[in-house]
């Protein structure tokens, strides 16, 4: 099956910028554009000169010229006269050099362009191929380019899909991958790693698109994690039913956000602080216990969570979906039950530690 035309890309260390490789481009492009101008107009004076010195046919002129510039050795098309000979020495001295310049730029586009961006676009394909545990933003719009740089500062995979290639230009500056495309296309979800990937967020412009890609995405995947943006109520229920875990609504959220603030600064300026990748003394995470590590079938008590870790649970989600918010020390924890601990960001790594069994990815 043919690929999508999709761009993608990242960016390397010690790698000029795409800007500047842009304008590079940009300045080849000129260059060549001059050059051929130049030859264009050394062809036809060469033409017209021979036609007014020698005499000649159109033809035999442009045939005159063509062999004077390329100088392939062969004999004159008609003997020629002083002033001829004078002639073809200024079209050799102006055009040869113009004539060779000009294969240059194109060759060097050739090379810089289509070649190079046949070996990115293998490398990248590899890049995206390697991906796994990553999360998928479709959008790149304001909410999508925050959560972006939330998981850039947290160290976490992810790449992009979005249709505008200007946003595709930022996300590859910034280090990242991205792809342009269509992101309710279920080619493009396979070839950014939907099957390996963590989970998705649907950061689309319209509820519209949104509703379309959460669709394709659970098509694909039934297990995968399914975060979506919604501007209205019934975009939301429609998103739920479409197959999202979470419908979240921007002004929804900013609203309540606000209203807390206004109410209880300091829990809101708690909450913030724990939860932000910018503080690393302190950190609220989730934490998954795994079946068969040393966490399972345990008690909160018997486990010695405190003692051992520095962290506090205040909250155990069960594999259920029910919530339990501050949990007695003789809570028992079991598989598929996420602790929401608050501790030491280099503690609740320990924690997280133990509570992987074995073969279960970090």
């Amino acid at each position: 099956m043919a690929r999508p035309d999709i761009g993608f890309g990242t960016v390397r260390e010690g790698r000029p910028p795409l800007r500047e490789r842009m304008r590079a481009g940009a300045v080849i492009e000129r260059r060549t554009a001059l050059a051929l101008t130049i030859l264009a107009v050394v062809v036809v004076a060469g033409t017209c000169g021979y036609m007014i010195i020698e005499g000649w046919g159109a033809w035999d002129a442009f045939y005159m010229t063509v062999i004077s510039l390329t100088t392939v050795g062969y004999k004159e098309v008609h003997p020629l006269t002083r002033g001829g000979e004078v002639f073809t020495t200024l079209i050799l001295l102006v055009g040869v050099g113009t004539l060779f310049y000009t294969l240059t730029l194109i060759m060097a586009r050739v090379v810089e362009g289509d070649l190079r961006d046949r070996w990115e676009r293998r490398r990248h394909d590899r890049m995206i191929d390697g991906l796994t545990q990553h999360y998928i933003i479709c959008g790149y719009g304001r909410i999508g380019q925050t959560v972006a740089e939330e998981f850039r500062r947290q160290g976490v995979p992810f790449v992009v899909i979005d249709r505008d290639p200007d946003r595709v230009h930022a996300v590859i500056e910034g280090g990242g991958l991205a792809v342009a495309a269509d992101a309710s296309s279920e080619e493009v979800l396979r070839r950014v790693g939907i099957a390996r990937a963590r989970g998705l967020i649907a950061a689309v412009s319209t509820d519209a698109e949104n509703v379309y890609t959460v669709l394709s995405a659970r098509l694909l995947r039934q297990d995968l994690f399914i975060i979506a943006r919604a501007e209205t109520e019934d975009a939301g229920a429609k998103l739920r039913r479409a197959g999202a875990d979470r419908v979240l609504s921007p002004y929804q959220s900013g609203a309540m956000q606000m209203a807390l603030t206004a109410l209880r600064p300091a829990v809101v300026d708690f909450v913030h602080l724990a939860t932000s990748s910018m503080h690393l003394e302190l950190a609220m995470e989730q934490v998954r216990i795994e079946a068969g590590s040393a966490l399972d079938a345990q008690t909160l008590g018997g486990a010695n969570m405190r003692q051992r870790f520095g962290a506090i649970v205040v909250g155990i989600q069960r594999a259920s979906g029910r919530m339990e918010f501050n949990p007695a020390p003789d809570t028992a924890m079991h598989a598929g039950d996420q602790l929401v601990v608050l501790g030491p960001a280099d503690r609740v790594k320990l924690l997280e530690a133990a509570a992987h069994g074995p073969g279960s990815p970090p």
